[in-house]
């Protein structure tokens, strides 16, 4: 039945957000959809045979559109929080500061209509283009965006992470003239503008005239520079004023409008453009919602970058459920500290972030002496041992343990009012996840998206204490399995079907900017991806990677290896590394692999071995550890 009315979408949303009839698939089969080499479709066990999700509710076609909705639903309600530096004391405030999401939404329509005024001004003005957004997550990254969108535009991201060369080609691959980003950008792109020819704009998200004499101003002396390439710099305050004496009204986008070009950052060659619709964004963020449990009530820390689409995505349900949204202050070391004043009710992670809350946890709890540990060792295992009582029965919880224990563990690292948590972009090392749980008693689930898939495709259910799978498809998307019998993988297989996994639906992506010849060996006739991930189907219909496609190498005994997998295993399982890179070559019968070394953790753990003491700090000790042959043999057999 399609969904029309209000109601509809109503009652499938809360039959969304409930799992199974105990002993049902998450994941089912529909009917009548298998071919050859390839199993039949599956979807989510509430959506079965019927429609794939693709909005919020009746009328919202846009990001544009879901921010309408929310600002129209809880005007006063706080929305983008930021915490500042104080000048004076040389510190972080202890506080956030808010803006609401009237004053997000009045700012963002500025914005937008400022955007479209300053290049009008300089002649540039077709019906559709692309604004760069370069900056780590803060307010006004959001403002920017969801301003971009407001006119039709789209936005191409930039990463903090990339390199001049890949930048300047991201710039001129996406024929942006206008690049939106913080201060420190500003002279790095001037340094690279005779590269780019077709940049004339840049607007700062930071202020260029505090108070200072106007021959003194960072705008005065930045533009003086920039003049000489051609390019005009605004802030945003300025961009916003022209916005609002232009009286330009909001361009509100359709579903088959670009939300955006995403860059994936690819491990050799260019990256490629991922080009996504606002219908691809609505529907993932209207499937995202029935997971997340997220509600106006709840609080979001926001510090995955923004240029991923994983991280812009869940920023993106939080708008639109109402929740407040916290940013980080741009340094991963300090996260924990801004968790600790924000208080967030959710958090969204990667594994290897995952993996040092693990290591911290288990070090100051069962791995301590004494009574602390005793306790702590009996509180972990009596959790572990309800997790694996039978569906209906199992739990993390404890009546007693999470009175006198958890609090303390939560409240250590900002977790105090987390009530979910979700790991993406790689696998999870079972054992972390099911120590997690157990040590924060809250829903830990792990989920699979892509770029393409706009960062969703399946998750676990609530309730669902398994390990080492991503759950069942999210019902905005179906997923099947292909043979992939070079590699031994086929859907015959026993006890499982094995193969590729292939995602099709609305979240799909519609093509690679200016690719054709990839797009078409990634999407196939029928609106299939291949994702180049080998995946199996238990029968519960939750999927399980096992290996991948692509970045195989046979090694001169015949044997297949995926060296990206091997990386995988290392980086998910030790907290002693934090880069990986695997090697191998067809003419030799063995890999070799360069690890880089977390310094927090690898500095005791060479210490205890050697029985000698080095921090830290102690860079050159650290090198030297690093290459000492028990320290080696003793990192191997971990």
């Amino acid at each position: 039945m399609a969904l029309q009315t209000q109601k509809d979408y109503d009652i499938l949303y809360k039959k969304l957000t409930t799992n199974p009839p105990p002993g049902r698939p998450y994941g089912v089969p529909v009917a009548g959809t298998e071919k050859p080499n390839r199993t039949a479709a599956y979807r989510h066990w509430a959506v079965g045979d019927g429609p794939l999700v693709t909005a919020l509710e009746p009328g919202i076609n846009s990001t544009h559109d879901i921010l309408n909705r929310s600002a129209r639903k809880w005007p006063n309600s706080k929305c983008l929080g930021t915490r500042h530096w104080n000048q004076a004391t040389q510190q972080w405030e202890d506080k956030y500061d808010w803006i609401t999401y009237a004053d997000f939404d009045i700012r963002r329509k500025n914005f937008g209509a400022g955007i479209v005024e300053i290049h009008k001004a300089i002649n540039y003005a077709p019906e559709k283009y692309g604004v760069g957004l370069w900056s780590q997550n803060r307010a006004e990254w959001q403002i920017a965006d969801f301003g971009i969108a407001s006119q039709s535009l789209y936005t191409v991201s930039l990463y903090e992470t990339l390199g001049p060369d890949t930048t300047e080609y991201i710039i001129n691959h996406a024929e942006v003239t206008c690049v939106v980003c913080s201060l420190p950008h500003i002279p790095v792109l001037l340094k690279m503008s005779p590269r780019l020819p077709g940049l004339k704009l840049i607007v700062s998200l930071d202020p260029l005239e505090q108070g200072e004499l106007a021959s003194h101003t960072k705008a005065s002396v930045l533009n003086e520079i920039a003049s000489h390439h051609g390019i005009q710099i605004f802030s945003m305050a300025q961009v916003e004023e022209i916005g609002a004496k232009s009286g330009r009204a909001p361009q509100p986008p359709t579903r088959d409008d670009l939300c955006t070009i995403n860059y994936t950052s690819g491990t050799t060659g260019n990256p490629k453009g991922v080009v996504i619709t606002h219908g691809n964004a609505v529907s993932a963020i209207a499937g995202g919602r029935t997971n997340g449990n997220v509600s106006p009530k709840d609080t979001h820390m926001s510090y995955l970058p923004l240029a991923h689409i994983y991280g812009r995505l869940i920023d993106q349900i939080a708008v639109a459920e109402g929740a407040a949204i916290g940013f980080f202050r741009g340094d991963i070391l300090g996260l924990v500290d801004d968790m600790k004043i924000l208080k967030p009710t959710g958090f969204i992670s990667v594994p290897r972030l995952f993996n040092r809350f693990n290591s911290a946890i288990r070090t100051a709890t069962i791995e301590a002496e004494g009574v602390r540990g005793a306790l702590s060792r009996r509180v972990i295992e009596t959790k572990k041992a309800n997790m694996r009582l039978p569906p209906g029965q199992a739990s993390n919880t404890h009546f007693l343990y999470d009175r006198i224990w958890t609090p303390k563990v939560k409240a250590a690292v900002g977790m105090d009012k987390v009530h979910s948590m979700v790991s993406g972009s790689a696998q999870l090392d079972p054992d972390v996840q099911q120590f997690l749980r157990a040590a924060f008693a809250n829903h830990f689930a792990q989920g699979f998206g892509m770029t393409e898939t706009y960062a969703v495709g399946s998750i676990q259910a609530r309730g669902d204490f398994t390990t080492g799978n991503i759950g069942g498809p999210m019902c905005c998307v179906e997923l099947c399995l292909e043979s992939v019998p070079e590699f031994d993988y086929t859907v015959d297989d026993k006890p499982n079907p094995r193969g590729e996994l292939l995602l099709r639906g609305p979240v799909v992506f519609r093509e690679y900017y200016k690719n054709d010849e990839e797009t078409r060996k990634t999407l196939d006739a029928d609106g299939w991806f291949h994702s180049g991930d080998i995946c199996e189907i238990d029968k519960m219909g939750r999927f399980k990677i096992i290996d991948r496609k692509k970045n195989v190498l046979k090694l001169a005994q015949g044997e297949y290896i995926s060296p990206e997998r091997i990386e995988n295993v290392y980086l998910g399982s030790s907290n002693l590394v934090n880069a990986a890179y695997v090697h191998g070559d067809g003419t030799q019968s063995s890999l070799v692999a360069i690890f880089g070394i977390d310094v927090e953790n690898f500095a005791p753990f060479a210490s205890k071995i050697l029985q000698e003491t080095i921090t830290p700090n102690q860079v050159a000790d650290l090198r030297i550890a690093a290459n000492n042959p028990k320290v080696k043999a003793k990192f191997i057999k971990l």
